[in-house]
């Protein structure tokens, strides 16, 4: 991938080179992840692009066009498409879920006391919302979680793992026989939130979430290798995908060349089923930079994006403050949460160099974007190794990047 001049773009090239060296000695000569890619912009414009390892555990080479499974990373994607939405006023942030997912009506939080899930007493308390949707504080959670009732009772109903078990109408009407684990907007967890907001941009649109991605985002950007499925031509393109060991090489979970994810998705996870690829992802990131604007066409207005990437957590707190999730998309202290993004709001309470205001977001096989307005800085980094909290790679990554920069708009 062709790079512009980093001196030119307020950057020193010599410590730009220790991403390289840092990634070749920390991760990849011992094995510990197997492929990267990464790619850092300014102004929209690539400074610096590393790839290494191989794109498959046969030996194939990496290649730069390499596909790979995003997960949570797909979350801000359909909370744009959302916004775009409540843009037309087809839908508002303080409209009550129910009226698009009637299933949804009186669904309350558990109560504990007798019964077998999904089947517990709950406690009526404030309808949950789309603005409690798209903060994670829906009440909603991951099955992944394994800490309450509620997050085994998502485990029984395989809730986590939906691609090809149900259907959008399926996946809701078996959420709506299961508990809230708390009032909405009373506290943060992060849940399958998301994946209901791309069943609601389904009904609100009339098309599957996957067309509408297509339709309204992926080619307004040029996201020509982002989608659910993967098209037979480009399977050989599609990356291993591994699992972690303490103390053994990781483990290959996922083969490229016999995925699952040839088979096509019944239902389009909105919040984790994307597949896409470094460049196309950087768009997306550009466009964000950009405040919704690409290369003369608009996907939000600058205002919607403002309001995105503002800290919607209830009296400007942080996640230290209101969030026992085990998740580790985001670092908690100095860091807020937006409509589908994390949020810096204390830079200096992160231990990391960083711009308030910057937002970002990850995945679960260790994918991870960041984006920087004051900067004008945007990252996204590729891997396939589960789960995403392994290793300290996207803080690492952060303070190399910030190290590298000579001029700078604060």
């Amino acid at each position: 991938m062709e790079t512009g001049n980093p001196e030119d773009r307020g950057f020193d090239s010599d410590r730009l080179g220790r991403i390289d060296r840092f990634l070749d000695e920390t991760y990849l000569k011992n094995g510990r992840l197997k492929t990267m890619q990464l790619l850092v912009s300014r102004d929209g414009q690539p400074v610096h692009y590393y790839h290494g390892g191989t794109l498959r555990d046969d030996g194939t080479p990496m290649r730069e066009d390499a596909l790979f499974r995003i997960a949570s990373m797909t979350k801000p994607v359909t909370s744009i498409a959302f916004m775009q939405l409540v843009e037309q006023c087809k839908v508002a942030l303080d409209d009550p879920v129910a009226r698009v997912l009637p299933e949804f009506e009186g669904l309350g939080a558990y109560a504990g006391g007798g019964g077998d899930l999904p089947f517990a007493p709950t406690e009526a308390g404030r309808s949950m919302r789309f603005i409690d949707l798209m903060s994670h504080m829906s009440g909603l959670t991951y099955g992944f979680q394994n800490r309450t009732s509620v997050d085994a009772a998502y485990r029984k109903a395989r809730l986590d793992l939906s691609r090809t078990n149900v259907t959008s109408d399926q996946y809701i009407a078996t959420l709506a026989d299961i508990p809230l684990e708390f009032e909405p907007g009373t506290q943060w967890n992060y849940s399958v939130a998301t994946d209901v907001l791309g069943v609601c941009v389904e009904r609100l649109s009339g098309m599957a979430l996957g067309e509408y991605l297509r339709e309204h985002i992926f080619a307004p950007l040029g996201m020509d290798d982002t989608g659910f499925d993967i098209d037979p031509s480009q399977q050989d393109r599609l990356a291993d995908a591994y699992a972690y060991r303490p103390g053994q090489a990781p483990r290959l979970i996922d083969k490229g060349g016999e995925s699952r994810l040839m088979e096509t998705a019944k239902f389009h996870s909105g919040g984790g089923g994307l597949i896409s690829t470094l460049a196309d992802y950087d768009r997306f990131c550009t466009m964000l930079v950009n405040r919704g604007a690409f290369d003369g066409g608009r996907i939000v207005a600058p205002k919607t994006l403002d309001l995105m990437t503002a800290n919607h957590l209830p009296g400007g707190a942080d996640l230290t403050q209101m969030s026992q999730s085990l998740f580790s998309e985001a670092s908690n202290a100095g860091t807020g949460f937006g409509l589908g993004f994390a949020i810096v709001t204390d830079p200096a309470r992160t231990l990391i160099p960083a711009s308030k205001g910057e937002f970002y977001w990850g995945g679960a096989y260790s994918t991870a974007f960041f984006v920087d307005p004051v900067e004008r800085i945007t990252c996204v980094f590729m891997t396939q190794l589960y789960p995403s909290s392994t290793y300290p790679i996207r803080r690492q990554l952060k303070t190399l990047i910030y190290s590298a920069l000579t001029q700078s708009n604060a």
